[in-house]
């Protein structure tokens, strides 16, 4: 249904060394999510760790196991997640975002649809028998990070993975013009590509038709924008373009941790982090965008390249710093 909303959907134990993750049992459900729409979920017990998980996926077509059709091999991070989290004690429930599957044109996939089935999901593990007695970690994956932000309210905790470091629109010009530079684009190629971009940044934000692309627009840049500017999607789209996730990080309530791996080329730790945010913010050495281990240097990293240590044949980097946070968590 999506197949854009941030440019990374388009390209796309706890200790070294590590062995592939096991995958523990767990049980299938359903529940009703934003409006009583059905959603599917998967469901692991966890041990004596007073917190469960609600797992959100990022953006795109990424579905409760974080495996996507555009990455090129298998891939099931959220899944290798999980299971490293009930490994922790913790246990999970992790969803189908409401278009997984669905081929409806007109399905509801707006901003307050996403975030309601959050909260929904929210609600619908307070009513497992694996959480009872237990609090409430939400836990987003990039663009599932910044969704989670919206609804970290109902949560008794808050834990953002690759969260976008910056809005949505800003992130994505920051994206292709990275894939420029890799690529040593010409420096009029790139000014070219990238005022083209801000046109339909702008069209989306105003919510006109795109602007027609001149002849030196690369294909991969309009293509980028009639994803953005999918009908069906165009309106969350619009509502996430200039979300500040700093600012809306700042009216959480509860404990809230932001994790990033080093070698993450879609989204990354800025360089400077707003002095009003207190939450934990914690760097894992040697991980991608899905945590997996990534030994390869960042700077020779493209959007491509990098999806190649996405798959299931990775291992997940060393996770222990963010042990170290969720042993602390009360």
């Amino acid at each position: 249904m999506i197949r854009t909303a941030l440019l990374f959907a388009v390209l796309m134990l706890p200790a070294h060394p590590q062995t592939a993750v096991q995958t523990a049992p767990e049980r299938l459900i359903g529940f009703p999510g934003f409006n009583g729409f059905p959603l599917k979920g998967s469901v692991k017990a966890g041990g004596a760790h007073p917190y469960f998980a609600v797992m959100v996926a990022g953006s795109g077509p990424t579905d409760r196991d974080w495996s996507n059709p555009l990455i090129p091999t298998p891939s099931h991070g959220g899944r290798d997640l999980a299971a490293w989290l009930q490994g922790q004690g913790i246990g999970s429930l992790r969803y189908d975002k409401r278009f997984i599957g669905s081929k409806d044109p007109k399905l509801d996939i707006s901003l307050d649809a996403q975030v309601g089935d959050i909260k929904a999901a929210l609600k619908a593990a307070r009513a497992l028998p694996e959480a009872k007695r237990k609090k409430l970690l939400l836990v987003g994956h990039s663009e599932g990070a910044l969704l989670s932000l919206l609804a970290g309210g109902e949560a008794d905790a808050v834990l953002l993975l690759a969260l976008p470091g910056m809005s949505m629109g800003k992130l994505i010009r920051a994206q292709v013009k990275a894939q420029l530079n890799a690529a040593n684009a010409p420096a009029d190629f790139s000014a070219q590509n990238l005022g083209y971009l801000d046109e339909v940044l702008e069209a989306i934000r105003e919510n006109r038709d795109l602007p027609a692309a001149a002849a030196g627009v690369a294909p991969g840049i309009t293509t980028l924008a009639r994803g953005l500017a999918r009908p069906e999607s165009r309106g969350f789209v619009r509502d996430l373009l200039d979300l500040d996730p700093w600012g809306t990080a700042q009216r959480l309530t509860v404990p809230c941790a932001v994790v990033w791996g080093d070698r993450d080329v879609q989204t990354w730790k800025p360089e400077v982090l707003p002095p009003e945010f207190k939450g934990a913010v914690i760097p894992i050495p040697e991980a991608n965008h899905l945590f997996k281990r990534e030994t390869r240097d960042r700077a020779g990293l493209s959007g491509a390249t990098a999806a190649t240590t996405y798959g299931d044949g990775t291992p997940l980097a060393d996770l222990s710093p963010l042990a170290g946070w969720l042993k602390d968590l009360k």
